[in-house]
């Protein structure tokens, strides 16, 4: 199996954004609400992966504290996690759990250029057999980092709620329900994720919606 199409700048956000409001007109008035999607690409590798077990279970802001000490303390590259002792990595704000999966992820080093080349699940299935990496850190790694034009997060609560809110659902839809839904946006689902998420922010920022 071949990888897929893979985003690489703002014009392949735009063709699919295009062609979603074609054929979905729900996501036709989605955009006239968020305006153009952003790119949402950042570096794949090591520090996106540790970034994501970081950033698990904790505030966006005690994250970027954890990360800017682990930075400081210069332990933040795979060659240094390895090194790292765990009095190393709690005083950088690491709980026991997420030194273990730190660690796990330093360990496996794993050939993240290939990486780039695996088929989607394939590329799901590698990531999620580490401790800490669960599918959807796996698919939003594929998406964010990789590109991957084809890839959903349907565990993602703000998908989940966003898609209640575009589509006027009594309730949120549960993951296996949005991965469902998600079918019809194939080949362009990474670029539904994007427009939901920019839908959430949209509708989060509207007084009254909790």
């Amino acid at each position: 199996m071949m990888v897929g199409r893979i985003i690489e700048t703002g014009d392949c956000v735009a063709e699919g954004a295009a062609w979603l409001a074609t054929r979905h007109p729900d996501f036709a008035r989605l955009l006239d609400e968020t305006g153009p999607l952003p790119l949402r690409r950042r570096p794949d590798g090591f520090g996106a992966l540790l970034d994501a077990i970081i950033g698990q279970q904790v505030s966006t802001a005690s994250a970027d504290a954890i990360w800017s000490r682990l930075e400081a303390a210069g332990l933040a590259s795979e060659t240094a996690m390895r090194g790292a002792s765990e009095d190393d990595l709690r005083a950088c704000g690491f709980s026991r759990q997420k030194i273990r999966y730190g660690k796990a992820l330093a360990e496996a080093r794993l050939d993240y250029v290939a990486l780039r080349s695996l088929p989607d699940e394939d590329l799901v299935a590698t990531l999620t057999a580490l401790p800490g990496i669960g599918r959807w850190t796996a698919e939003v790694y594929a998406i964010i980092s990789l590109g991957r034009a084809d890839v959903f997060a349907p565990g993602d609560l703000a998908l989940q709620e966003a898609a209640r809110l575009l589509f006027g659902l009594p309730e949120r839809p549960n993951e296996r329900e949005l991965r469902r839904m998600a079918e019809a946006w194939s080949p362009w689902r990474a670029i539904a994720a994007r427009a939901l998420w920019a839908y959430y922010r949209v509708m989060k920022s509207r007084e009254g919606i909790r």
